[in-house]
């Protein structure tokens, strides 16, 4: 027996053209937090600290959307933007095969340009809403990487360069005069960001507690399309 609710009763549809225009724009906004996963060498002699990001710290990016349809539940999307963010790293002193003793931290901004390709699969289009699933790669060019060290820190530091793979999903909600669409994204760096050369004057051991570093961010985007 079949229960009609209240989602499946046909209403008048916002738009109803929206969906056969083969090219259209519009911007994002959103909000981010950036994390680092770590590959580290094993604990054991003294001179070997253990690195760790505490705490993950807000950020936000703002992005043009250019949204080029390639069928009925396809379209390819180009978002050039700029994301700030940071990450806080902290590191440990070792003490036997434990790390305990916090002895340093330092903060990472990171300003990325991005250049994000991905590919989005919409659903069928229920009255005025859709879900969709989203995914593709991003290249980003960090303009906060720094190039030198200063005297007193930082004592690691980063590639300007990473690539990225995206995925995620969000809801298309047609409004009377626009489309807008809420989406939960993550995105995970391919390279190692970690600069190897360590600084100097007895600080070589913040960049040696790092074999390998990367980066992943996670985002909750608001477009307006």
């Amino acid at each position: 027996m079949a229960l009609q609710v209240s989602g499946q009763v046909k209403r008048v549809q916002n738009d109803p053209g929206y969906d056969y225009k083969w090219i259209h724009f519009g911007f994002m906004v959103g909000l981010n937090t950036m994390d680092f996963g770590f590959k580290r060498p094993a604990l054991g002699p003294a001179d070997i600290l253990f690195a760790d990001v505490s705490r993950p710290n807000p950020g936000f990016q703002v992005s043009i959307v250019s949204d080029l349809r390639l069928g009925n539940r396809l379209s390819l999307r180009f978002l050039p933007g700029i994301t700030f963010g940071s990450r806080s790293l902290y590191f440990y002193e070792v003490s036997g095969d434990t790390a305990s003793i916090l002895i340093s931290q330092q903060t990472v901004e990171s300003n990325f340009l991005d250049f994000p390709l991905l590919l989005k699969y919409k659903s069928r289009r229920v009255n005025n809403y859709r879900p969709y699933l989203i995914g593709g790669l991003n290249m980003r060019y960090d303009m906060a990487a720094r190039k030198d060290y200063d005297a007193d820190g930082p004592f690691v530091r980063l590639e300007p360069l990473d690539f990225y793979a995206e995925f995620g999903f969000g809801i298309d909600f047609f409004l009377q005069y626009f489309k807008f669409s809420p989406e939960l994204k993550v995105s995970v760096g391919f390279r190692d960001v970690l600069v190897h050369d360590p600084a100097g004057g007895g600080n070589d051991k913040y960049a040696k507690s790092i074999n390998k570093l990367n980066s992943y961010v996670v985002m909750l985007c608001f477009y307006f399309e």
